[in-house]
């Protein structure tokens, strides 16, 4: 009797096809994003992208700090098939709701300093009224981790295009009667609780919110304890990303930062395919077993970095057209920034692969080593070059940082594979 046997996945088939989508999802919500930005430029100038930048990051990095890293901690939950799911998802859930009533009320608590440091020019009532984002922001970024560690990976990426493209409906109704920081906090508000309620209407058709039992404590603090060790390593690649945006508004002003955020976002592209392939393995790698994890995280190594500086190039071709015609001459400055960027992202995929094995075989706190030491070479730069060369200094600090922390990372990996396979060896 012959065996019929069912032929193995095409695994690569199946990577390509989920980091091509989740691409797309990356390339749509920046593409909103960008359409928001030139609107707010066209309206307000350098000095309200400025205030467009600030309202958008400052709440998320406050997210990020008060709801325990539940972003990168459920899908490793989600995903392991060890753990009871009647418990793991009401406790993921009220986790979610905590921590972004405590963002809120942390952020309110600042309120006057992070007027002084940031909003002085725009007044006291924007910095008090970004409290909400700072709430409300939590919702989605978790939402989307839920997402994916339940394998819905299609709508995982379509979360991300639907979190930045309902701003723009949003934002232009608001245009008919209102401008400055007001609208734009408003339209950020609105966009975030539809954004929330079009996620948790997808996890409800995938029966999440079934068969739940009791939240459990034990497990809460199991996720916290997992969420913390990669949560530094989350927000220090916020800060990798964002530090210079907060240095720059501080010390350089809004219209400098308006110039810089141009620029950065921009190069940013080219970091597109490491964050799908992130998004993508992360699950993955939690459901292999390590040494398998590690073989492929191995195999995948130069093509993430030959596909990053394949993406680099057109891009650098691109700004010394693309920037101007599109921003106009008010923004001529991002130019040289742009380049440098750039440079310093080439490595950008590779360092996504890695965290997505590290993340997967339950090791998040070495993520957060290596791009600590990415800031720290971040805080000495900024603080050194920002006054005297601005938006330029800003641009070689982070360049630089990204190269550490990417360099890091392999060190890390290539220490950990090797203690895996001797274990399995043993």
């Amino acid at each position: 009797m012959t065996e019929t046997r069912t032929p193995a996945p095409d695994l690569r088939g199946r990577l390509v096809a989920l980091v091509a989508g989740n691409m797309a999802g990356r390339i749509g919500a920046l593409a909103s994003l960008g359409v928001a930005t030139v609107m707010v430029a066209r309206i307000g100038g350098p000095a309200l992208v400025g205030a467009f930048t600030l309202v958008r990051i400052l709440p998320g990095l406050l997210c990020h700090l008060s709801n325990a890293g539940l972003p990168g901690a459920a899908p490793f939950f989600l995903a392991g098939q060890e753990y009871d799911q009647s418990r793991v998802r009401p406790t993921l859930v009220w986790m979610t709701v905590g921590g972004a009533a405590a963002g809120g009320l942390v952020w309110l608590a600042l309120s006057p300093l992070l007027y002084l440091l940031f909003f002085d020019s725009f007044g006291i009532w924007v910095a008090v009224a970004a409290a909400v984002p700072a709430f409300t922001q939590g919702f989605v970024s978790v939402g989307k981790g839920l997402l994916q560690g339940t394998d819905d990976l299609r709508g995982a990426a379509l979360a991300i295009t639907v979190e930045e493209f309902v701003f723009l409906p949003i934002y232009l109704v608001i245009l008919i009667g209102w401008y400055g920081p007001g609208a734009l906090i408003t339209g950020l508000v609105l966009a975030d609780l539809a954004a929330a309620a079009w996620i948790a209407a997808r996890l409800r058709r995938r029966g999440f919110f079934a068969g739940w039992g009791r939240p459990d404590r034990a497990l809460g603090r199991r996720i916290a304890a997992y969420g913390m060790r990669g949560q530094l390593g989350q927000l220090v690649d916020l800060l990798n990303l964002r530090l210079d945006v907060a240095f720059l508004g501080a010390m350089a002003g809004p219209s400098v930062l308006g110039v810089y955020t141009v620029a950065s976002k921009f190069a940013e592209l080219v970091q597109l395919p490491g964050l799908a392939v992130n998004y993508v393995l992360y699950p993955d790698f939690a459901k292999e077993d390590r040494r398998t994890a590690g073989d492929r995280t191995a195999k995948l190594v130069l093509p993430a970095l030959v596909v990053s500086a394949v993406s680099a190039l057109p891009l650098a071709l691109l700004a010394g057209t693309v920037l101007p015609l599109v921003f106009g001459d008010a923004f001529d400055g991002a130019l040289t920034p742009t380049y440098i960027l750039l440079g310093g992202l080439i490595t950008f995929g590779v360092s996504g692969l890695v965290m997505a094995y590290l993340y997967g075989v339950g090791s998040p706190g070495l993520t957060s080593l290596a791009q600590a030491a990415g800031l720290t070479v971040t805080i000495a730069l900024d603080l050194a070059l920002i006054p005297r060369f601005g938006a330029t200094g800003a641009a070689v600090a982070s360049a630089l940082s990204y190269s550490t922390t990417t360099v890091a990372l392999l060190l890390f990996f290539t220490r950990l594979k090797r203690r895996f396979q001797h274990d399995r060896q043993d």
